[in-house]
């Protein structure tokens, strides 16, 4: 007897996803509330359970379909899954086997529907054997970057011995290209992006903050704050806080526009960037200002490991009232971020570098760090912009305003 699968809630407002990857193939055992099959939406992944134990069925979809709430994807078979695997076709000899040639080999380990197209992609091009791999994604599984990591510590094949000049083939001289069909969530990100350059007036005004101060903190008390609250010191634990501090002073930059009418806020739900395997996601600390800076790193901490295996819920992507966004761990040195809507303001975080500044008249090298703010200039004017960044830069250079809330 079958029992089907169906596509479950996907929170409030959401009525369709994508199929993103088939977590089970055709004959695999399954287990009551095991992941069969991961969908994409909007705002994040969301793995579709079994509602039995069982054998999986047939797959009612494919990688890349839309499907609706409530729609039939797949089916559970009964039994254990020991004879429901579909024997191996027999294999059949090729043009090339016939000729004394050997056909390219299959990569090793996993078969390859068990790998996301992207992972399937990324094992083919870097000839890597994904069996040797150890996965970081949710439940062991393979992402890109593990595929790369391998490859990139894969010692160089030694040069095979030059093959004589008539046996060599003939250069095809094409140019190949591949479409990839844009998943569900880049779609919203372009979407929304774009509705924000469409609707806000904006503009993008910048500062410098001398890290030393933070660089110094950081350094004499990372051990034991990773002791006391089990989590590491960085600096975006600084900044979330500083920022909160020039939100209160400036509240236009914390602000949005409704209609006619402009929204203060008197808390800081701050979004953060946090990068995920299909792109950029922007959970929100809630009530940011009311947390400590170790509270903060906690928060993000848990965050970047949710993203990266893909469990973040909807919910808590929803709301903000500022973004901050970090450029500066890919190696950004500047950029204007975009606003993310319905919020005013953006602020963008680069690398440190030592530079040369002029302290009391000496020229001296600092880690200094461009500072980026974004913002809707319908909302904030520019005096309340650069306020709020030599607010910010005030804070981060003297780190005991924090403390003190000055």
């Amino acid at each position: 007897m079958a029992t089907e699968v169906l596509v479950p809630t996907l929170g409030e407002s959401i009525t369709e996803a994508t199929v993103g990857e088939w977590l089970k193939q055709p004959g695999d055992p399954v287990a009551v509330d095991e992941a069969i099959a991961s969908l994409e939406t909007d705002k994040v992944s969301v793995e579709v359970p079994s509602p039995v134990a069982g054998v999986m069925g047939q797959h009612a979809v494919k990688v890349g379909d839309t499907v609706e709430v409530g729609a039939m994807i797949a089916t559970i078979e009964s039994g254990d899954g020991a004879a429901a695997a579909p024997a191996p076709a027999p294999a059949q000899a090729t043009p090339a086997a016939t000729a004394g040639e050997q056909a390219p080999a299959e990569p090793k380990g996993d078969a390859p529907a068990a790998l996301s197209p992207s992972v399937r992609r990324a094992v083919l091009e870097h000839g890597v054997d994904p069996a040797t791999i150890k996965g970081t994604g949710r439940d062991g599984r393979l992402t890109k970057e593990d595929v790369a990591a391998a490859a990139s510590s894969k010692p160089a094949a030694a040069p095979a011995p030059a093959a004589p000049a008539a046996a060599a083939p003939a250069s095809s001289g094409g140019r190949n290209e591949e479409r990839v069909k844009m998943t569900r969530l880049r779609q919203t990100i372009a979407k929304r992006l774009k509705e924000a350059q469409n609707t806000a007036a904006m503009l993008t005004t910048f500062n410098d903050v001398d890290m030393t101060a933070v660089i110094e903190a950081r350094a004499k008390y990372k051990d034991l704050f990773e002791k006391k609250h089990g989590v590491r010191l960085g600096f975006m634990g600084f900044f979330v806080k500083a920022a909160t501090m020039a939100l209160k002073d400036i509240p236009s930059v914390n602000a949005s526009i409704e209609g006619d009418e402009i929204v203060y806020h008197d808390y800081a739900d701050i979004s953060v960037a946090v990068s995920a395997p299909n792109g950029l996601v922007v959970p929100v600390i809630r009530d940011a200002q009311a947390l400590s800076v170790a509270g903060i790193e906690k928060t993000i901490g848990d965050f970047g490991k949710r993203a990266k295996d893909g469990t973040l819920k909807m919910e808590e992507m929803k709301g903000g009232t500022f973004t901050i966004s970090n450029g500066g761990v890919f190696g950004s040195l500047m950029s204007t971020p975009i606003i993310n809507p319905p919020q005013s303001a953006v602020l963008g975080l680069h690398r440190i570098e030592d530079r040369p500044v002029v302290r009391d008249g000496q020229v001296v090298v600092r880690p200094m760090m461009y500072l980026a703010l974004s913002y809707d200039h319908r909302l904030i004017d520019g005096r309340e912009a650069v306020t709020f960044l030599v607010a910010l830069k005030n804070a981060i250079e003297d780190p005991t305003r924090i403390l003190i809330d000055l």
